[in-house]
C-alpha cells in the first residue's frame, strides 16, 4: 500500500453520497493500520477563524478509506492524533 501523504486531497462521498473533497491533516500508524485525520478543503480554504471539523479514517488493506467502527478505537486514534498535533 503506497503512503498517504499529508496535504494530499481525495474526494469522498458523505451519508448522502455528495462527493467532498478532503485534505489530509496527518497520518498516523497504529497496530499495524494506517488512519488519517482529515478536513473539508472547503472548510480549510475559508479560514474564518472558527475551529474546523476535522475527522479520522482508517485506510483499509486496499487503500480505501472506511469509518472507525468502535468508540474504544476512535478513542485510541483520536488521544494517537491529539499528541502528534501538540508537537507540530
Amino acid at each position: 500500500m503506497e503512503n498517504i501523504e499529508v496535504g494530499e486531497i481525495f474526494t469522498i462521498s458523505d451519508e448522502n453520497d455528495q462527493e467532498q473533497k478532503v485534505e489530509v491533516l496527518a497520518a498516523i500508524n497504529i497496530e499495524e493500520t494506517e488512519y488519517v485525520a482529515v478536513s473539508f478543503v472547503e472548510d480549510l480554504q475559508e479560514e474564518t477563524g472558527e475551529d474546523i471539523d476535522i475527522f479520522f479514517l482508517k485506510i483499509d488493506r486496499d487503500g480505501d478509506f472506511t469509518a472507525i467502527e468502535s468508540d474504544g478505537e476512535f478513542d485510541r486514534v483520536s488521544s494517537a492524533f491529539d499528541e502528534i498535533m501538540k508537537e507540530d
